[in-house]
């Protein structure tokens, strides 16, 4: 396994987040920008001001609670120092929604509504979802190829598969395991795959869409296990960021969530191995 300074998301956290069941609110949620602040200069004091704040004064709760900004993007909270911040729902009631609900994508894709499986991995934001039929099934983070590496924008099919493969990008004398890997360039071979590091920062891949486990193990049966035949429409699209993906943008009223535009029909996007 590749070693990185960068952060990584929590794939357990993740798991348990993009899995439980929930309502999807009608209207937009709201965020807002929590700060790490303390009269004393003390992070760690800062953090329980910020637990309590996040829980009512349940301190547990509000770690509980603050686990939502894995699914966000947010910066994991015990880096922060005095002074920065992390974006957040802003209402208490908004904290332990659907997955769905805190989408950068739209909740319908009217271009895809009688395609009856289709997945998006947007570079610009490092996020992939699947559609069925027009409506967003399940999304969550990805790490796609480095700028030097970047994955190919287009339209792709999946094609083979693999359970379980061993990266031919690896250095001598490391091995880099992946699993679900669901090819969509045979030529460059570019997959969607697990892999234990998916980097919550700048893509540092090497041309594949890297995904935590749960969401391959997810994809990998929705769209249909180990069969062989080629299948689900695939779309890579956007602009691989050098820094951070920008999750949030300021608004008139506070953190505005990016979101995620659509092509008005997938089919007419070019073919992206040819």
């Amino acid at each position: 396994m590749p070693t990185s300074a960068q952060r990584a998301y929590d794939q357990a956290v993740l798991a348990s987040l993009l899995e439980r069941e929930g309502r999807v609110p009608s209207q937009p949620i709201e965020y807002r920008r929590y700060r790490i602040e303390h009269e004393s200069g003390n992070s760690v004091l800062a953090r329980h001001d910020l637990y309590d704040e996040l829980g009512d004064g349940n301190r547990d709760l509000g770690r509980a609670r603050l686990t939502i900004g894995q699914i966000l993007g947010q910066p994991d909270v015990t880096t922060l120092r005095i002074g920065e911040s992390i974006v957040l729902p802003a209402r208490p009631a908004d904290f332990d929604l659907s997955p769905l609900a805190y989408a950068p994508f739209p909740s319908e894709w009217p271009g895809a509504a009688e395609i009856e499986r289709a997945v998006v991995v947007d570079l610009t934001t490092q996020t992939w979802a699947a559609y069925g039929n027009g409506r967003l099934r399940r999304w969550g983070p990805a790490s796609t190829g480095k700028a030097s590496t970047p994955t190919p924008t287009g339209r792709y099919t999946m094609n083979w598969r693999e359970m379980d493969r061993e990266s031919t990008e690896a250095p001598p004398g490391e091995t880099w395991r992946m699993r679900y890997v669901m090819n969509i360039y045979a030529v460059r071979g570019i997959h969607l795959h697990q892999y234990n590091v998916v980097p919550s920062g700048p893509p540092e891949g090497h041309g594949c869409v890297r995904m935590v486990e749960a969401d391959a193990r997810w994809l990998w049966d929705w769209t249909g296990g180990d069969t062989t035949a080629p299948g689900t429409v695939v779309i890579v699209q956007g602009t691989t960021p050098t820094e951070t993906p920008v999750r949030f943008v300021e608004g008139p009223s506070g953190p505005e969530r990016v979101m995620v535009s659509l092509p008005p029909d997938p089919m007419a996007v070019p073919r992206g191995d040819r």
